[in-house]
């Protein structure tokens, strides 16, 4: 009960000192300016104080009201009374230097100047004049000196009780190292030492230049180079890294990573450099290194021109405007002002979460919401008449791909029907170019959803040279961190303690960042004129597991310790590999050095439509072998020995499978 009410009234207390902060602060300086002005006379004295030497009497009382309105006034005018104590910098020391200059010019012209009238403050008129052989001149550039002395004092003493007096957070404070000891690092152990509550205890620096070796920082010494990250690690039991190297690349951030498998530590960093000049962070936001960081690649350089001329000031629509890629779209097309964004999305909630962020924006287009199925004919058909769209970015799409290989029937339903109803109601509607948003899985496919999406990308192909819509299609791989794909179930598993489960050890993809997968995407259709089938480069392929091991790592953990990987086997439809280059066979390059474009291949579009017409007729009667001959027939590349639909093959089973990971030039 009596630390309740010991916290009770610290809060109260605490409370008290906020509201009355600005008058607390006047009177602190006043006490502190007649400190000053008590020491000035104190040290011009020797401190000596007797009969012949009444210098208390004489000159410091009589001039000590006049000396604390002078100095009230002009710092009250600097608006130094505003200042908060506990975060005082450089800049507020040269701010009390210069107030106290101006205040000592003000003084001394007070006392010597030809206004100044002794009997004002009821003293003889021939006050300095009697006095003027005992009064010290020195008096004045004394009090200059401690006065700059004692309001500098008192605020870094203010700064430094709330720095090292802090409480600690629960539990054990975690020990971090900083790598760099530049700017960044700088401002990112400021502000760790201001936050209220310690919560990290900073041990020391590690960084390349030399010339900082032995240095301190806010007291913090640099140990060394990156080569010592092992041993200081473990001589300094470190918990957590913070890789304060705003512009550090991918390979340098994989240094550190594998320097420090099997160590059981957490990695931070501070925003990306391109982010920091932006303004889309600031230098102190800490986050934890995620697998981006490694996998990442140089920023997209994109033709920003070209893109407005296509996006700019245009009737624009996203179909599955809430998914992974349909709502970056949503994000990117808004950066280029569009008359009006349209945002198709089947599922509410998703529709409802994107609609809002892209409001919260403020933007000066309009925003309309529609809750609909593309497989919804008489929906859509309402939609574009409607609305008579100028640009349609074709995103909705099931993917999953075991999950398609149980369900045929909804992968023709929603792949293949839905985009031809969303391709003819844009042929109808007079829209000037139509963006399928397709997959490196619809290249000799092994899936019903990789064969899907390859029937789609033939029919709006063929679909081009039957009205004036421009029908452009956007291959690429894997994305990081998209609903339903590897990464987000990795870190699930993972924050449940393991184990962490991959198909199969020698199983390849490529990987790309949405926003820079969505920002090729504009960048490919404002390029294309039509027919086209750009393909994006994936850059280097990356194996599952070791990407497991990686975001293992990067959780703190020690692969195969700590969090366990098991091998599942492959799922239904899956590849060991994907294959998407911008070179080779059939592929040409275009101005942009991340896209490629794929050479047509013609097909009869009236056997083409009657093929799909029975396809989709038996999409609810088929069985899924069925569906897969029906498949073959439309794409012949299409693979039908996939894996049976089984949960898993045994460990001794994958261990007996020879690697057949093949990887696509790239």
């Amino acid at each position: 009960m009596g630390e309740d009410n010991g916290q009770r009234w610290g809060a109260s207390w605490r409370q008290w000192v906020r509201s009355h902060r600005l008058t607390l602060s006047v009177f602190s300086h006043a006490v502190l300016f007649a400190l000053a002005w008590l020491f000035a006379f104190g040290l011009a004295y020797n401190f000596k104080l007797n009969e012949e030497n009444e210098w208390f009497r004489a000159y410091f009382l009589p001039l000590l009201v006049p000396v604390l309105i002078i100095k009230l006034a002009v710092f009250t005018i600097q608006g130094l009374h505003r200042g908060w104590w506990r975060y005082v910098s450089l800049r507020d020391v040269f701010s009390v230097a210069r107030a106290a200059w101006i205040s000592f010019f003000c003084i001394f012209l007070l006392v010597f100047g030809p206004v100044f009238n002794p009997q004002l403050l009821g003293l003889p008129s021939d006050f300095f004049g009697h006095y003027s052989d005992k009064f010290p001149d020195v008096v004045f550039l004394l009090d200059f000196a401690t006065t700059i002395a004692l309001v500098c004092g008192a605020r870094l003493g203010v700064r430094l009780y709330y720095e090292e007096m802090r409480p600690t957070a629960d539990g054990q404070v975690p020990r971090l190292l900083i790598l760099g000891a530049g700017n960044a690092a700088e401002n990112a152990v400021r502000e760790i030492l201001r936050m209220p509550v310690m919560k990290y205890s900073v041990v020391g620096f590690l960084d390349d230049d030399i010339a900082k070796r032995g240095a301190q920082i806010h007291g913090i010494s640099v140990l060394g180079g990156l080569d010592r990250l092992t041993s200081v690690c473990e001589d300094h039991e470190v918990d957590e890294l913070l890789i304060a190297m705003p512009s550090a690349s991918k390979q340098q951030i994989r240094r550190v990573v594998d320097l420090c498998q099997g160590a059981n530590i957490r990695f931070k960093t501070l925003p990306a450099m391109e982010d920091l000049i932006a303004g889309r962070a600031t230098v102190t936001e800490m986050r934890d290194v995620d697998i981006n960081d490694l996998l990442g690649r140089a920023p997209v350089t994109l033709d920003a021109d070209e893109i407005a001329r296509f996006i700019a000031d245009r009737i624009v629509m996203v179909t599955g405007a809430g998914g992974s890629i349909g709502s970056e779209m949503c994000r990117q097309v808004a950066r280029f002002k569009p008359r009006r964004l349209l945002l198709v999305e089947q599922a509410e909630w998703h529709l409802f979460e994107i609609d809002r962020e892209l409001r919260a924006q403020q933007p000066d287009f309009e925003i309309v919401p529609y809750v609909a199925d593309i497989a919804d004919a008489g929906r859509v058909t309402a939609i574009f008449e409607n609305e008579r769209p100028q640009a349609v970015f074709h995103a909705a799409a099931h993917k999953h791909v075991p999950m398609m290989e149980h369900n045929p029937g909804e992968a023709i339903k929603n792949n293949v029907n839905g985009t031809r109803i969303i391709a003819d109601a844009s042929v109808r509607t007079g829209v000037e170019k139509f963006v399928m948003i397709s997959t490196d899985k619809a290249v000799n496919p092994t899936s019903i959803m990789g064969a899907s999406k390859r029937v789609a990308e033939m029919y709006i192909q063929a679909l081009n040279t039957h009205g004036d819509t421009q029908f452009v299609t956007v291959r690429f791989g894997n994305v990081l961190g998209s609903s339903g794909s590897v990464i987000p179930i990795f870190k699930e598993q993972i924050a449940l303690g393991g184990p962490v489960t991959v198909t199969h050890p020698e199983m390849v993809r490529f990987f790309m960042t949405i926003p820079e997968a969505s920002q090729l995407v504009l960048q490919a259709a404002s390029m294309g004129n039509g027919g086209e089938i750009f393909i994006l480069d994936m850059g280097d392929p990356v194996k599952i597991v070791d990407l497991a091991r990686d975001l293992i790592t990067l959780s703190g953990f020690r692969p195969d310790e700590d969090i366990k990987i098991e091998f599942v086997g492959m799922r239904p439809g899956e590849k060991l590999y994907e294959e998407l280059a911008i070179e080779g066979e059939g592929v040409a390059r275009t101005a942009h050095p991340k896209i490629g474009v794929w050479g047509n291949i013609a097909v009869d579009f009236d056997m083409l439509v009657r093929a799909i017409d029975a396809l989709i007729a038996g999409a609810d009667r088929f069985s899924r072998n069925e569906i897969r001959d029906a498949l073959k027939q439309l794409v012949p590349e299409f693979h039908l020995e996939s894996p049976p639909l089984k949960a898993a093959l045994s460990k001794s089973e994958i261990e007996r499978q020879p690697s057949q990971a093949r990887i696509a030039p790239a």
